[in-house]
């Protein structure tokens, strides 16, 4: 009898002891790109060339009246992350960005290589679509990272409002929809895995009444594409992007102690020993 008292007391301890919160947030976001060389390979056409420092921009799709279309239709992100430890201050996520990179249409870019077998110099092409040239990932760059996450409380005045600075760091693959044209050859467009992409980010995430969140975010991205699909062969690229990021989400506790949702209270100083002299 006094076993089984000692071990549910031990068990409701231990229990009281968990912690852990789930959070998911959705949001838009904005993007800027390095230019990019793109590598052009089609063998049956005896072509093995590059496109030289291409400009690209984004098409961020929620300054065209975000409520007149489907929510997934404009560049958006979710994040789905869980907290961990006693602290709440560690934790890891999924990170997509549904980002859009469209190479910049009347640009005039360099062409090296070998263009139907024949060594190309000082070539160049007028990259627009009537001129047999368009290049999207309109669809989607798409950006999925698997991150680490690190918490920062910077202020809270009370349990109803907390400003934390969140650092997150993270590798995963990029998954493009892909539809281009070169010279006059469209491709079979597609969704396909095309690579991969390493990511970091900072943010202000401001919680209000213990379980929403608005966050601000700014991220930095790498990302190297492979194997992307063309007329009659692959292509391949590399660039950076910016991107900054609004988002709003909730907390979900999956126990009752909630220690990410209590403000730290200082432990008061222990007073010295003394000795009273009669």
């Amino acid at each position: 009898m006094c076993l089984c008292h000692t071990t549910q007391a031990k068990q409701k301890k231990d229990k009281s002891k968990r912690t852990g919160s789930i959070y998911f947030s959705w949001g838009y976001n904005k993007e800027w790109y390095t230019n990019s060389t793109l590598s052009i390979s089609q063998p049956s056409l005896n072509n093995n060339y590059q496109l030289v420092q291409a400009h690209a921009h984004d098409h961020p799709g929620w300054d065209e009246g975000l409520f007149q279309e489907a929510l997934s239709i404009p560049q958006y992100n979710y994040r789905l992350g869980y907290f961990f430890g006693p602290k709440q201050d560690l934790g890891f996520e999924i990170n997509f960005d549904h980002t859009k990179y469209i190479i910049t249409e009347g640009q005039t870019i360099s062409q090296t290589g070998t263009f139907n077998g024949q060594t190309l110099s000082n070539a160049s092409v007028l990259f627009t679509q009537p001129n047999g040239f368009f290049y999207y990932l309109n669809n989607g760059a798409n950006f999925l990272l698997f991150n680490v996450v690190k918490r920062f409380q910077l202020y809270q005045p009370n349990s109803n409002f907390r400003l934390d600075l969140m650092c997150k760091a993270g590798i995963g693959p990029v998954i493009p929809h892909v539809q281009n044209m070169f010279f006059h050859q469209p491709n079979q467009q597609q969704f396909q895995f095309g690579g991969w992409n390493t990511g970091i980010e900072t943010a202000l995430r401001a919680t209000i009444h213990k379980y929403a969140f608005i966050e601000f975010s700014q991220k930095v991205d790498y990302a190297r594409y492979s194997n992307l699909e063309i007329y009659e062969g692959t292509a391949k690229q590399n660039f950076g992007t910016y991107e900054l990021i609004l988002s709003m989400g909730i907390f979900l506790p999956t126990t009752h102690n909630k220690p990410l949702f209590v403000k730290d209270i200082p432990t008061p100083p222990t007073p010295p020993n003394t000795t009273l002299l009669n």
